[in-house]
């Protein structure tokens, strides 16, 4: 640079000094003495000149090699080069253009570095050797230019023919060992590959499990292609076409991962549109949410980010071009979860609510890792899935509530025919029993209660729930029970208060009877035979138990009290001043009231409704226990007393037997034919 500078100085004295000659002629000897001490610097600038002059001419020729291979496959000048592609051809062909386009980008730098001398010729003022320098540089940019155009066309189209919708169904598959990497390529004769070998790798069988424990890593587009994007990508980078490089692969790819969560299930709708759809619609697509968010976050965008750091890593964009391809995708599938985190809460919606809660709870630590740089968009991706988390949390607990109030505000005035179980009996315990699914999250969701449970509101609450209820309600020592505990103990004394209401319903109290036997003991099945037993303890069971049987015994004696009591003696004797002696009109009365009372009871009772078969069978042995033997005795002390009487089988229409028979046919729920089993007991 010093000697630049000093060149410089004494070209400026030289020309000052041109302008000064002939001012006087006693000068002229001076400038003669003067340009002679420069001999020697002039001469080594000329020799530097020559130089330049030389590498520049070396450029040129380089560069009219390069262009030409550049310019034909120029698209704006050539047919023959818009109707075909490059590495569609020869690989010789590709690996030529590389090298020109490599051989562009040097001249390029070394003419935009190559400094040459200004002319010594005083009568070029313009400096036409730096001009014609530059008039190189320009051709060579624009060659360039061309080649990075061309380039653009073979990326875009490469990705176009690789970047086909992956198979959701394949990704969907589950395989019985542990998967690290699947492909799926786009060529039809790799597939058929595929499938032709049953002996290969589950790496090479296509299907994924995305439960398995490791990183599962599939292959988007064909890794043969991969090392060509990447060749093409550096090109475009080292020559300053770096965005628009990135923002090729980012509209072509990001459009595949949009299209690829559709076929997975996951549609691109606007919350309105999720909150207005019927609750079937809307349940089909939680579960497919919750099943479809596993292999779009483990899978798809761990695979995506793969591809981009195999492209662009290198080349120190990889995060970004990742992150702007997958910011849509991934706000696609949390839109979802968003919309569905602040609908409207009912009670069909916990199960859905708290499996989209799970996924995504297990999904966080994945979204983190795969959004992990400080990026505005990384950093935005990452919070928006935390507070969705939270905002699903806080549904799933106000699912919970809600449920809860439904129980209580559930006022069906339609008494259940036969006093068989109630629906809402079946639909609560059902509910209950799947909340064990969910046990640790609930115990999670909950957990904020042992404060409440500690100051005594939640004991205050659950109190409030049993105030219409018996001193003797069954509770138990709760005092050491957990939020989900206390919550299941309150649900399920909610539902005993409103069966207790629905029971007197019922006009005939030996139903209502049966009707709370029914669904009590359907419940304390339901405990007995679930994880329900161990979180309320065997204590609620055998109260529970106890309630069963107390309500069976009430139902006897309020439906057969009046049949037994047709069987007693009083009335009957009359009582003389030597002797007693059986009144035949009475006795033929009390029998004929006797099946009167009896015709009733079996006229209705087989209308109604035992389901649990043991219970049954119990019902009817007990009963028969009481009936028959009291009604043996009442045949064995007075039968012989109407023997002598005309028509006799109109007062003594049954045996023992009989009646034994009959008592088969209660709790059927199908009303029975006295006639026909009459015959068939003849027969």
């Amino acid at each position: 640079m010093a000697g630049v500078e000093g060149d410089e100085r004494v070209i400026a004295t030289a020309q000052h000094i041109v302008r000064s000659l002939g001012t006087t002629e006693n000068m002229t000897q001076d400038m003669i003495r003067i340009f002679s001490s420069f001999d020697n610097r002039f001469s080594s600038m000329s020799e530097r000149g020559n130089a330049q002059a030389q590498a520049q001419s070396e450029i040129e020729e380089r560069l009219a090699f390069a262009e030409e291979m550049v310019l034909r496959w120029d698209m704006n000048s050539c047919d023959a080069a818009r109707q075909s592609m490059i590495w569609e051809g020869p690989p010789d062909e590709a690996a030529s253009y590389l090298h020109a386009v490599d051989e562009v980008h040097r001249l390029t730098e070394s003419l935009a570095t190559l400094t040459l001398p200004f002319s010594l010729s005083l009568a070029d003022p313009q400096n036409n050797n730096n001009n014609h320098r530059n008039d190189i540089l320009d051709r060579a940019q624009n060659v360039l230019h061309i080649a990075m155009a061309r380039l653009q066309q073979e990326f875009r189209h490469i990705l176009d023919q690789e970047s086909g919708i992956f198979d959701s169904e394949r990704l969907g598959e589950r395989n019985q060992d542990p998967v690290s990497r699947v492909s799926f390529c786009s060529s039809s004769t790799h597939e058929e590959d595929v499938a032709d070998d049953t002996s290969t790798s589950p790496s090479a069988n296509g299907n994924v499990d995305v439960n398995a424990d490791v990183n599962i890593i599939v292959d988007l587009i064909s890794p043969m292609v991969i090392p060509v994007l990447k060749d093409i990508a550096e090109r475009m980078v080292a020559s300053d076409y770096k965005e628009e490089c990135c923002q090729l692969y980012t509209c072509i790819r990001r459009d595949v991962l949009e299209e690829g969560l559709y076929r997975l299930g996951i549609e691109k709708l606007s919350i309105e549109e999720i909150q207005k759809m019927d609750w079937e619609s809307l349940e089909g697509k939680m579960k497919k949410w919750s099943q479809a968010a596993k292999i779009a976050v483990g899978v798809v965008m761990a695979s995506e980010k793969h591809l981009c750091q195999q492209i662009f890593g290198e080349l120190g964009c990889g995060e970004i071009s990742f992150v702007e391809t997958a910011k849509g995708a991934i706000t696609q599938l949390l839109n979802f979860s968003e919309a569905v985190a602040i609908s409207r809460r009912s009670p069909e919606k916990l199960f859905r609510i708290l499996d989209m809660y799970e996924c995504l709870s297990d999904l966080l630590p994945d979204i983190n890792s795969i959004f992990s740089d400080e990026s505005p968009v990384s950093t935005s991706i990452r919070e928006e899935a935390l507070g969705i988390l939270t905002r699903l949390g806080e549904a799933a607990k106000g699912t919970f509530l809600e449920f809860e109030n439904a129980i209580q505000t559930e006022t069906s005035r339609t008494p259940i025919p036969g006093g068989a179980i109630h629906p809402l009996t079946r639909y609560v315990m059902n509910y209950i029993r799947f909340l064990f699914d969910y046990t640790d999250t609930l115990k999670h969701l909950l957990i904020d209660e042992e404060n409440e449970l500690k100051n005594g509101d939640f004991r205050r609450q659950l109190s409030n729930n049993y105030m219409d209820y018996p001193e003797d309600d069954c509770r138990g020592d709760n005092s050491n029970m957990s939020p989900l505990a206390h919550r299941v103990l309150s649900i399920a004394s909610l539902l005993e208060l409103n069966l207790d209401g629905k029971s007197k319903l019922y006009k005939d109290v030996s139903l209502s009877y049966l009707f709370v036997m029914n669904n009590v003991h359907y419940i304390v099945q339901k405990v007995k035979s679930s994880e329900l037993r161990t979180l309320l303890g065997d204590d609620w069971v055998r109260k529970h138990s106890g309630q069963v049987r107390q309500n069976a015994t009430n139902y006897q004696r309020a439906a057969w009290n009046k049949v037994l009591s047709c069987l007693r003696d009083e009335g009957i004797c009359i009582t003389g001043s030597f002797s007693n002696r059986v009144s035949k009109d009475a006795l033929k009365e009390r029998f004929k009231s006797f099946n009167s009372a009896f015709e009733e009871v079996y006229r209705n009772q087989t209308g109604w409704f035992v389901p649990d078969p043991q219970l049954r069978e119990e019902l009817r042995i007990s009963i028969a226990e009481k009936l028959l033997p009291a009604y043996r005795s009442f045949m064995g002390r007075f039968k012989s007393h109407l023997e002598s009487v005309r028509h006799v089988e109109r007062y003594i229409k049954y045996t023992p037997e009989d009646l034994e028979i009959y008592l088969l046919d209660l709790f059927e729920g199908s009303q029975g034919s006295m006639q026909h089993q009459r015959r068939r007991s003849n027969s």
